[in-house]
């Protein structure tokens, strides 16, 4: 016989004896079982499975009635899907073809909407030779301007593709790019006849520009804890003026004159006039009525000391003098001088921040009324005689017509509690 049919006679005869018969008895068993747990699992899937479809006939038999299209129903779905801050106008925009190139940011006196994309407005002549800064204000009306300057260091903004800072002048046919933008209406509309005492404050009035005599107390601009100041207002009070821009400014605490454009290109020309003022430019003439602590000795002065406009003291603008800073320059002429106080005219050769306080400071004689740069111990003496501002006013405004070319003198006379003060001093002011 052969090796092969004895290796399979032996391996038959291992297979019949009762110890292996038992052990396939026991696979079969395991086998069996893990068929039946297999089938359980199946049988318990398959249940839910069909009482899901139950529940879901029965819900679609239910609301079968109401499957038709319904526009209210389904712009109300719409809107849950929307964030909370847009409103109807951007539920519409929203349903609109996304091939569609037409930004979301409509007019300023929408609700709150949202940008979902960068948008592109080209510059025309009327708005050329604008700050970047202030061609993105007059449109982003609700925008923070801390939110508008941010945006432009980013590079979020940008002209031409190339990034831009926000003093950056631009031209005619120039495209600027504006990124996607949150708009908030302001809360409250400007009630403009709430500013009427303003009508009474101009000045000079013209086609291109208009002049008034600011009040002390009122920012020329809103900003940061501000929601009104003299620009805002004028625009609710004269809803005539289509165009209205400040060709400079003045502290918040300074009255007197303060002018503004009602066209791009005087506002253009008079931010050059106003930004180039020297001896050697008489095209523009300002001048300033300050009272200062003790007696003025110097006669007529020029005062040249550069001022770090830059400098921060608790958190606030501190100006100072500083060889690093911005050329700076002052024309100082004493008009009434007593041991207490000196009435003084200045003249500004250039235009920087608190220019007049700091360089009276630094002469020793601090301007009265002065809360930042001022002595507190002089001011608390002259709130016993009705002082309780800042006693600096703008008295005084010669330029030359940026359209007529015209010489334009404009005199801003003290207000009433400035005069009272100089009479408790025996000052006067020689007008």
């Amino acid at each position: 016989m052969s090796a092969s049919k004895l290796r399979s006679r032996s391996a038959n005869n291992q297979k019949n004896t009762p110890n292996s018969r038992a052990k396939g008895a026991k696979k079969r068993a395991r086998r069996s079982a893990r068929s039946k747990q297999e089938e359980a699992v199946v049988d318990r899937g398959n249940k839910k499975a069909n009482s899901h479809k139950a529940r879901k006939k029965a819900t679609n038999s239910n609301t079968s009635a109401s499957k038709a299209f319904n526009p209210l129903k389904s712009a109300t779905k719409n809107a849950k899907r929307r964030p909370h801050h847009q409103d109807a106008d951007s539920g519409r925009n929203a349903i609109r073809s996304k091939k569609t190139k037409e930004p979301l940011l409509g007019r300023a006196s929408t609700a709150t909407r949202d940008n979902t994309k960068p948008y592109f407005i080209e510059v025309d002549s009327e708005h050329a030779g604008q700050r970047v800064d202030n061609f993105l204000v007059a449109r982003l009306k609700g925008v923070p301007k801390t939110h508008i300057y941010r945006i432009i260091r980013k590079g979020e903004v940008r002209v031409n593709k190339g990034r831009v800072k926000q003093t950056s002048r631009l031209a005619e046919g120039d495209s600027v790019r504006i990124p996607p933008i949150r708009l908030t209406e302001p809360n409250q509309a400007v009630d403009g006849a709430r500013y009427s005492f303003l009508n009474k404050a101009i000045l000079y009035e013209d086609d291109a520009l208009l002049v008034i005599n600011k009040p002390s107390g009122m920012a020329v601009h809103a900003g940061s804890g501000i929601k009104v100041g003299v620009i805002e207002a004028l625009r609710a009070l004269r809803s005539d003026i289509a165009y209205l821009e400040l060709a400079h400014r003045l502290d918040r605490e300074t009255s007197g004159c303060l002018v503004m454009a009602k066209k791009s290109s005087v506002l253009k020309a008079l931010n050059e006039d106003f930004k180039t003022n020297s001896l050697k430019n008489k095209r523009l003439d300002k001048r300033y009525l300050a009272l200062v602590k003790g007696r003025w000795k110097h006669g007529q002065r020029r005062i040249t000391k550069p001022l770090n406009t830059d400098a921060r003291r608790h958190g606030e603008r501190h100006v100072v003098v500083d060889e690093a800073g911005s050329y700076a320059s002052s024309i100082v002429t004493p008009i009434d001088v007593s041991p207490a106080a000196s009435l003084l005219e200045v003249k500004l050769l250039t235009g920087r921040t608190h220019q007049v306080r700091v360089h009276a400071l630094s002469e020793g004689h601090p301007i009265a009324g002065d809360s930042r740069y001022g002595d507190m111990a002089f001011n608390k003496e002259l709130k016993q005689i009705k002082l309780f501002r800042l006693f600096l006013h703008a008295c005084k405004l010669t330029f030359t017509h940026p359209i007529s070319g015209a010489l334009v003198m404009v005199d801003a006379p003290l207000p009433d509690d400035l005069n009272v003060v100089l009479e408790q001093l025996s000052l006067c002011t020689n007008s």
